[in-house]
């Protein structure tokens, strides 16, 4: 057998003490075969059954013993008949005993494989481990575990033991489950054993390895310590995604005689020119590009692999820092388990020492890792120390990604302190949320957890499995409704809902509840903090203003805008600024613009058309930022307040200010050179008084200057 396939014996209480849970064990071995088929399709699968009425087993007729054990199928390649066959498992009538149950499935992969596939062999035992065992003929029952733990090592079998445990299990027959618990320890400590206690049928579907995954180094080498010390590591991934299987492209026309056809389809590209459609362009003539605002640069490969930044491969200690300084949502990407150098003594030593250093002192490594030659990036993260408390474990580290300064993202959400006291909890609505909060804790006090992430599978890969295997059989099948054990994972809990009736009436009661009006899909709307005592006219106007010019930029043209009309002034702007068949459309829709403002504002009667010229300046500061053009728009804001207190226009300026229009900021825009506390003051309302109107101006001015480039 080859060395990546595994063989795999189900061993499965069926006796009375099962029935009301063996629906659920029903499921979770067919998942395990469908997962077999998709991803190892040529490993094999034997069933044992204990607790059965009838007895059929090898060893039964070779020794005579091992009642109410039956072979529901010997060893083989896995198919879809298995899946047929698990769905339908029968009920036993006689308590099982799980002890002659391994020893009948370990005979099988003796008798199939001798000394060979080690480490490939593997039990699966599901039970609630409720019924007592036979006294054996010789010796004790931890005897008897003893014997076949040290057979099972020596064969190199590996066993999973998921231990189905409901509440009624415990009331009747505690005694006899704390001396099966005790032999199920033995299996832990003597062999390669897992064993695990489930006590809901979602968590039974996730306890259950359905896919053997063989770990795999992404980095093994030295850890530089300094240039005197260095340790030797390997580096594990911990923890990696399950993503959505890859669906290809199938054809169906070969032919039906050809045995052969691999169904697939081969896509070939073909580029052509613009000018000549009909000519294609061969690989010799194309060169890649790369937009940079409105332009595309083209870059050689000479040149790309010239600027390739390419480190050697290393994984180096930076320094140490509190473990405080290092917050959980910091983590990027999947986690990385560092470990000693396998038979490497003084590496072990070393590592470990390290580890219970950094745990005593509260400390965390940061480190720079590049882990292959030609590896194009570095990447930085934080080593966390795990010691083991078992004798027979080394001590390790976790390691996590950190993000450097461009991965960071500020968002600066407004405080619920600024709102005002109206819009504040009082303490009977307090109350009445922590209630709510408190009902529906997953993990309470003193109680085993709803969902635990170890033992919870991921319910749109479980349904597409089960979709899969349905459609196989049924290529007409519709979608199934949600299977019951999903609903668990996916919806509220219902029998909870309806124990606290009473704790959802009273968060109900103290919260007015209002329907949202339901928005168009493209609205989208800047959120800013607002001052509690802000008046109602220029909310009003805010939500009107700023989403109309927000929702313009959508950069989705079909036709081809080429000046900017009075009628819509801002969708003429925002599909020139679309436009990609010419650069020069950028700065001639950022011209007009700025023009048809300039228009609005000096042809206004008594502020008439100051609303739209205040909707086609905040499209143009959008346009601006989007294109990395700050300058153009800071300049043209300067120059507008200047044009409007000489024509005596500074009630536009009031305008301006009482919705807050302000500078772009270096924050919006990396070439702006406009900090933010710069920016607010530029639009600070003066007082108009008498007294000083010439002090006032003298000022504006001078603000005018620093902006535009001159103090």
């Amino acid at each position: 057998m080859a060395r990546n396939k595994e063989a795999v014996v189900l061993v499965i209480d069926v006796g009375p003490s099962m029935h009301s849970v063996l629906p659920e064990v029903e499921k979770v071995c067919s998942l395990l075969i469908q997962k077999k088929l998709i991803f190892s399709r040529y490993d094999e699968v034997g069933f044992v059954l204990f607790g059965t009425s009838d007895t059929k087993n090898e060893l039964t007729e070779e020794v005579g013993g091992y009642e109410h054990v039956t072979v529901l199928r010997n060893i083989k390649v896995v198919d879809e008949d298995l899946v047929d066959a698990l769905q339908n498992l029968p009920r036993g009538s006689v308590p099982g005993d799980f002890l002659d149950a391994i020893i009948v499935g370990m005979d099988m992969l003796i008798k199939k494989f001798g000394q060979t596939n080690k480490g490939k062999k593997r039990l699966c035992l599901i039970t609630n481990a409720a019924t007592p065992i036979k006294d054996p003929f010789e010796g004790t029952k931890e005897d008897q575990v003893n014997t076949i733990a040290t057979q099972m090592t020596a064969q190199g079998m590996k066993m999973d033991c998921v231990i189905v445990r409901m509440k009624q299990d415990w009331e009747t027959n505690r005694r006899v489950m704390e001396e099966n618990d005790f032999l199920m320890s033995v299996f832990l400590n003597k062999s390669s054993s897992k064993v695990v206690y489930v006590e809901s049928p979602t968590s039974l579907l996730g306890a259950l390895r359905t896919r053997n995954i063989s770990p795999v180094t992404i980095y093994r080498g030295d850890f530089d310590i300094s240039t005197q010390l260095k340790i030797k590591v390997w580096v594990y991934k911990k923890t990696s995604e399950e993503k959505f299987p890859t669906l290809k492209k199938y054809s169906d026309k070969a032919p039906p005689t050809d045995k052969f056809a691999t169904h697939e389809i081969k896509v070939d590209y073909e580029y052509k020119s613009i000018e000549d459609p009909n000519k294609v362009v061969p690989p010799e003539e194309r060169i890649k590009g790369f937009r940079y605002g409105p332009q595309v640069v083209p870059i050689s490969p000479a040149e790309l692999e010239a600027v390739k930044f390419k480190p050697e491969k290393s994984v180096k200690l930076l320094g140490f820092t509190d473990a405080s300084n290092i917050m959980r949502h910091y983590y990027l990407k999947d986690v990385n388990i560092f470990i000693a150098e396998p038979g490497n003594k003084k590496a072990i030593l070393a590592l470990s020492a390290l580890a219970r250093a950094m745990k005593d002192m509260n400390k965390v490594a940061i480190v720079r890792c590049v882990w292959r030659q030609g590896q194009g990036n570095v990447v930085v993260g934080v080593l966390t120390p795990n010691v083991s408390d078992n004798d027979n474990t080394p001590d390790s580290f976790y390691f996590n990604n950190l993000p450097f300064a461009e991965d960071v993202r500020e968002f600066q959400f407004p405080s619920f302190s600024n709102l005002p006291s109206s819009m504040q909890p009082n303490e009977k609505q307090q109350d009445a949320a922590d209630k709510l909060v408190q009902m529906l804790d997953l993990a309470p006090p003193g109680k085993q957890e709803v969902l635990p992430p170890d033992f919870t599978p991921n319910p749109v890969l479980e349904r597409y499995y089960r979709y899969l295997d349905l459609k196989s059989k049924h290529p007409d099948a519709a979608v199934p409704p949600l299977d019951e054990t999903l609903q668990k994972i996916t919806e509220p809990d219902v029998e909870l809902l309806s124990r606290n009736k009473s704790i959802l009436e009273e968060f109900r009661r103290s919260f007015e509840l209002k329907d949202n009006p339901k928005l168009k899909k493209s609205t989208r709307r800047i959120m800013k903090e607002r001052p509690s005592g802000s008046d109602e006219e220029r909310e009003e106007f805010d939500k009107d203003a700023h989403a109309k010019a927000i929702d313009s930029i959508e950069y989705s043209s079909k036709t081809n805008v080429e000046k900017i009309g009075d009628v819509n002034p801002v969708k003429d702007f925002e599909e020139m600024m679309s436009r990609r068949d010419d650069p020069k459309w950028i700065n001639k829709a950022i011209r007009d613009m700025k023009n048809r403002i300039f228009d609005l504002v000096e042809n206004s009667c008594e502020g008439d058309t100051f609303p739209k010229a205040l909707q086609c300046l905040v499209a143009l500061r959008k346009g601006c930022i989007l294109e990395q053009e700050p300058k153009q728009f800071n300049d043209f804001l300067c120059h507008l307040c200047k044009f409007c207190q000489e024509k005596d226009l500074r009630s536009f300026c009031e305008y301006l200010t009482s919705h807050e229009i302000t500078l772009i900021t270096k924050t919006e825009a990396p070439d702006s050179g406009i900090p933010e506390h710069e920016s607010r003051s530029f639009m600070v309302k003066p007082e108009l008084d008498s007294q000083n109107v010439k002090s006032e101006a003298k000022a504006e001015n001078d603000i005018m200057s620093i902006y535009l480039g001159g103090k």
